[in-house]
This record gives C-alpha cells, structure tokens and sequence, in this order.
C-alpha cells in the first residue's frame, strides 16, 4: 500500500513553493529513512532558487518538482536490511553530502573530490549529480527523506535538533579550520565573521585554541556580539573602517598565522584580497565562503611568501561526528545559537526570512 506524506516542493524557478502530497521513502538495503524533525534553511536559498541556473549552469539544480533542504536532523524512522549500526528511534543527522561510493576518492574518505559529489537538496557539482537525483529526490522540506546510512550522524541527547540542522554550516567551517594545521597558540583572521560560516568558526577556533582571532564583518553590533564570546581572544574591525591588513599587521607586523575567508557568494572579491595579505610569510588561507567573482593578485607575492590557498567545500560524516562529539563533551557550546523556527506550511516565508536576524547568531529552521 501507498503511504504519502507531505512535502514543500519548486515546481518552477521563480514561483513559491507548493505543499504536495508525495509518496513516501521506504529504506532498503544499506539506506535509512529519517523523519524530518528540523532542516536548516540556507541562508542564500532564495539565490539559489531563482538565480543559479542562470548564475552556474554547469551545476544542475534536481529536476523539478524538487525536494530541497540542505540540512536535516531527526529520528532514524527505517533501515534497510543491510544497515548495521542505526537503528529506529536514534536521533540523527543526514549529511546531504551524495557521491558515489565506488571511487578511490569514495574509498579513501574524500568524498568530495568524487566525480558525483553533489548537494542533495540543493545543487550539484556537474552533470554527474542528475543520477545522485535519481537515486535520492529527498531533501529535508518533507516529513521523511532516504539517505545512505554513510550519510548518518549519531546526535548526543545535549543537541537539539535545530542546533543539529545547522551541521552542515558548523561542519564547512570546522572542516576547513582542521585543514590549517593544529590551532592552538596560533593567529587566525576570519573574514566575514559574523555570518552563518564565519561564527561557526568563531566557536571552533575558541575550542581548537586559538590565541587571537581576527574577526572582520561590516556590522559593528554584531561584531561586538561576536567579541563578547572570549574579549580576551577576539579582536574586531568593521572593514568599513579601514583596511584588514593594516589593522591586522598594526596588530601584529608579522601578519595573522592562518586565514578563514567566509565571504557569501555577491561579496566584493577585493575584502577577499585585502584580507589574504594580512596573513604571514608561510600561511595558509582556507575559502570556504563561496564568492564568485575572479581574482587578479600578484603570483610572485604568492612564490616569495610561500603562501597557500586551499579551497574547502562542506564536512564528511566522520568530521560531523567529531562536532557530534565536541557538543556531548561540552567542549563545543551551541548555546549562543537561536533558532527561528517555522512549520511546513510556512516555506515561503521562511525562506524570504532568513536575512531578518542576528546574523550568523540565528538559525533558521523548517519543522516538517
């Protein structure tokens, strides 16, 4: 027998949201069907929905009408019966990260450099991600979704599910922080810190050890919001005020150890430069913010200081049970985080809503 469920779905670019009856998943195999109790809400959502099949073509939206939500959190409903170590009832996370499974990259723990990584519910990477589609429609705006068990995420009970929706955002940042080497006793300038990325780096950073963070954002307020997390640890500029390597240097003359740029996709790629040049001799810059416009920098600045740049895209499920961890020890505090939430049958709103907030301090949050 048929059992239907609800789900938000796009029917066409440019029109809200409709609230259809769907079939619902059945887990088989090694997948695992989770009911939705919380999916975040990306912050560029509404860019994406509308703009990105004209802004990037090259990666395919799913075919319509989609399911989409990035990032999703509830109960294991369902396993197939070739899962082991999930069970009914446990309280998850489904990392959206799709990819085939079969590669060396799949193999070795990569899966983001597979040939088929793709952003289920909401974007792939190249014409490779339409058979990701196929094989999983589900994003989180329904009550149930299919996902791989290699997806799951095991959440300590001190999580809430809504602080569990924002996995994703929390893992790119911690992803690319582990990337920089070992923290403790180091300098690091976030920039676009006080966005979704940027204070979920602000809080690892703290917890990885950090000495000094260099945070640098537009808005004063929330700047000062951010500062209050650790005063003695967190320097702040508005980049409205002046220039970030001279403030950073004015700080330090070596310049910063290590770079985070977590800039959004329409940012000026110039506070991007302006940032990297604060950073020392040997450094290293992770970008995980997303800003799509050409840089033009000088190469020999590059060679003679040894730099390095390194490009991050979203957190494996084994990193997204570190931070699992990292919260059930208490080691990472999610608390500064709040959560505006919304039912289903609210998607439209929500989604023109995620920008009405304090910034990266908000989660915003669907509730099939």
């Amino acid at each position: 027998m048929t059992i239907m469920m609800r789900a938000a779905r796009l029917h066409a670019v440019n029109e809200p949201m409709r609230i259809d009856d769907v079939e619902k998943p059945m887990a088989a195999g090694t997948d695992v069907v989770v009911e939705v109790k919380a999916c975040g809400l990306v912050p560029n959502l509404a860019n994406v929905l509308n703009n990105w099949e004209t802004w990037y073509p090259h990666q395919p939206l799913p075919p319509k009408p989609a399911i989409f939500g990035l990032d999703p959190a509830g109960v294991a409903h369902q396993v197939g019966d070739q899962v082991v170590a999930i069970k009914p009832g446990d309280r998850v996370y489904v990392n959206p990260l799709r990819s085939c499974g079969a590669c060396h990259a799949c193999a070795s723990g990569q899966q983001m450099k597979c040939e088929y990584f793709t952003f289920n519910g909401y974007f792939g990477f190249n014409r490779n991600s339409l058979e990701i589609f196929k094989r999983y429609p589900e994003g989180g705006f329904a009550q149930f979704m299919r996902a791989p068990q290699s997806a799951i995420v095991k959440i300590p009970d001190n999580m809430t599910f809504p602080q569990a929706a924002r996995m994703g955002y929390l893992g790119t940042a911690y992803s690319a922080l582990k990337k920089l080497g070992i923290l403790a006793g180091k300098s690091l300038i976030i920039n676009g810190a006080t966005g979704t990325l940027g204070v979920g780096a602000t809080l690892f950073a703290l917890a990885m050890g950090a000495s000094r963070i260099y945070a640098v954002a537009r808005g004063k307020p929330l700047l000062e919001k951010l500062k209050a997390l650790s005063p003695n640890r967190i320097e702040i500029l508005s980049n409205l005020d002046g220039e970030v390597a001279d403030w950073v240097r004015s700080k330090d003359p070596a310049g910063a150890d290590f770079m985070v740029d977590c800039l959004g996709a329409v940012a000026d790629v110039n506070a991007m430069k302006d940032a990297m040049t604060g950073v020392k001799r040997g450094g290293r810059i992770v970008n995980i913010g997303g800003t799509g416009s050409d840089m033009l920098f000088n190469t020999k600045w590059w060679m003679d200081n040894s730099m390095t740049l390194i490009g991050s895209a979203w957190v494996s499920t084994a990193e997204g049970m570190e931070i699992a961890e990292l919260v059930r020890s208490g080691a990472l505090d999610l608390s500064v985080l709040e959560a505006r939430t919304y039912p289903l049958d609210r998607i439209n709103e929500a989604i023109n809503g995620v920008a009405s907030g304090n910034g990266g301090f908000t989660n915003y949050v669907l509730e099939p």
